[in-house]
């Protein structure tokens, strides 16, 4: 007798949860009530995962507004199968639309959604869930997978693998090994990249300082646990915000390679005419960057038609809602501006031609270096600085004058579904991602009202861009110093890497990403693994899909941009998700692999 066929699921948590959506939803077209099991693996909850778990501190915010999270298709999603339309959390929820969810609220959503997937699957499809981590996935390319799972005798047989297991962690690289080495010798405090909802905070003490190096999302979860999460608070509102501390904080001394915090979340909805997108960086230039018969260089290839892109949505909403404050009209610009080669000379003289105000023209190169050549003669000199730039940054990201910076998000978006196309024939490098994430998803407003009202109480200290920390073996100290402040040093018991750490192929903590890179997967030098964009089949070195491997979500070249969708938004990811279920049910539809030969252990 045959066994029952059945895919394994790696990976439990909002992209699992997203494919057996698309898998109960294409289900009854291409498979029927035909038997099947389905085998979630995951050692945390299914839906909610690790990242969104609900047992964890209700201070953490989501990083979307209510209303711009989904997990459901809709028209605009462009897929084979079926549109199942859904409530987005807010409506689930019954928020406020513009509101920040806590992560709790949305582990929540996540577990509905999961429970109403489950739920959709017909009688003939049983769902296990497997509370453990996946070791190793073998088997011959045409033949059932085994999955080895921590703690079990035996593997589960699978006629297919889908990984879906989102961000994963790190072993220390050397340096970290290193600074690991130096703290314990003298007995400070260490902390590596880590996930900081995970990170024991508890030996960082109260009143003493800490360096922390990174300045993204990571840091604004470690200042919400050391301060609200050690019993502060905070009195007023707006510009008037006060932080009155617990006495349980430490000092925070924080710093980064550009030394501010990423931009606001944008506080208004973009209204009127939109920037039509694509138009520099859209499917004609992807496809003759697909027919380039050489290897395709992230930053010579494809940069600069992403300057282009963007500063085409930048002027066009600039022109198209505040003509006043160009001096040409708008068809000489546009025939000027695509007549002119990217990142050029030529296109800053027609940008300055056309663009009186400096402040009106889009520099990517300045926004990714905002300190750059700036000294301070003190360090308060510089703490009072750098509150100006987050209080500009702030206002800026709430005024609609400003509203070309939305049009530019909006063009980030656009730029990301083309870098999907490309998938493996480009690398965009650890930096884009930075650069994007430093652009687009930077933290709500109200969190950088709080930084300003720690800095005002002294709880947070900046240290400025391009910081470098060292170990000083004759004291038994880290110390840390910025270009902004020459000759000048921040001594400290204390060291937290607040970054999410790189997973690279050398140092994932995955044991089941490092069997796949050892067996012949092919993998970017950052550690993602090459997918098929078209499906999401794994590629071996040689360039060959696997018949009976998947992968989905950020721990490959398929990822998107953002966590999770706005409605209403075409969805890559929903595209991805229906294209790779839909070819797994074709997959197990085909006689050879209902009818599998036998595998043993």
């Amino acid at each position: 007798m045959s066994p029952r066929p059945s895919i394994v699921v790696v990976g439990a948590g909002p992209r699992g949860t997203g494919f057996l959506e698309r898998l109960a939803a294409n289900l009854p077209e291409l498979y029927g009530d035909e038997p099947l099991d389905v085998h979630l693996v995951d050692p945390h909850p299914p839906g909610p995962g690790r990242i969104w778990r609900t047992e964890q501190s209700p201070l953490l915010w989501m990083n979307s507004q209510a209303e711009d999270v989904t997990m459901f298709t809709d028209e605009t999603v462009d897929l084979e199968g079926p549109v199942r339309p859904g409530p987005t959390l807010a409506e689930w929820a019954g928020i406020e639309g513009r509101a920040f969810p806590t992560r709790p609220q949305q582990g929540a959503y996540l577990r509905w959604v999961y429970e109403r997937a489950r739920d959709a699957l017909p009688a003939s499809v049983t769902v296990h869930e497997h509370r453990t981590t996946a070791l190793r996935i073998d088997g011959p390319r045409d033949g059932r997978q085994r999955v080895r799972l921590d703690g079990a005798s035996a593997p589960l047989l699978a006629d297919l693998v889908v990984l879906t297991v989102g961000h994963v962690g790190a072993e220390p690289d050397p340096e970290q090994r290193r600074l690991a080495g130096f703290a314990d010798r003298h007995g400070l405090v260490h902390l590596p990249p880590d996930f900081t909802a995970d990170a024991d905070l508890s030996a960082l003490p109260a009143g003493e300082p800490v360096l922390v190096r990174g300045f993204g999302l990571a840091f604004v979860d470690l200042m919400v646990l050391l301060t609200e999460g050690r019993g502060g608070r905070y009195e007023g509102e707006g510009d008037e915000l006060v932080y009155v501390p617990s006495g349980k904080e430490p000092v925070l001394h924080v710093g980064s390679r550009r030394g501010v915090p990423y931009h606001s979340k944008i506080g208004y909805v973009l209204d009127g005419e939109r920037p039509p997108l694509p138009r520099f960086f859209g499917p004609d230039q992807t496809d003759a960057l697909l027919r380039h018969g050489g290897p395709l260089d992230f930053r010579r290839d494809v940069w600069p038609l992403i300057d282009k892109e963007l500063g085409w949505a930048h002027y066009h909403r600039l022109f198209s809602t505040h003509p006043e404050r160009t001096s040409l009209d708008w068809s000489d610009f546009e025939k000027a501006y695509e007549e002119a080669p990217p990142r050029g000379a030529e296109l800053a003289a027609v940008v300055a031609a056309a663009v009186p105000d400096p402040a009106d023209r889009l520099d990517l190169d300045a926004l990714d270096h905002p300190l750059d050549g700036i000294r301070y003669d003190s360090a308060e000199a510089l703490q009072h600085g750098l509150r100006g730039y987050v209080t500009d940054d702030l206002t800026r990201r709430h005024d609609p004058a400003h509203s070309p910076d939305a049009a530019v998000f909006a063009g980030l978006l656009s730029v990301y579904g083309q870098l999907l196309r490309l998938g493996r024939r480009v690398d965009p490098d650890g930096w884009w991602h930075g650069f994007f994430s430093y652009l687009a998803s930077g933290p709500p407003g109200p969190r950088l009202r709080q930084l300003l009202a720690l800095s005002r109480a002294g709880v947070v200290r900046f240290l400025g861009p391009q910081v470098t920390v060292e170990t000083d073996e004759e004291r038994g100290l880290f110390r840390a110093a910025s270009a902004a402040l020459p000759g000048e040093w921040t001594e400290a018991r204390a060291l937290v890497e607040a970054r999410i750490p790189e997973p690279t192929p050398e140092h994932t903590a995955s044991p089941l990403l490092r069997a796949l890179y050892a067996e012949g997967a092919r993998v970017t030098p950052g550690g993602l693994l090459v997918v098929d964009p078209g499906d999401g089949r794994l590629l071996d070195h040689d360039g060959r899909p696997h018949p009976r491997r998947f992968a989905l979500g950020p721990h490959t070249t398929a990822r998107t941009g953002a966590g999770f969708t706005r409605p209403r938004t075409g969805g890559a990811g929903f595209r991805q998700n229906d294209a790779t279920a839909r070819a797994a049910l074709a997959l197990l539809r085909d006689r050879a692999c209902r009818r599998p030969a036998p595998l043993s252990a």
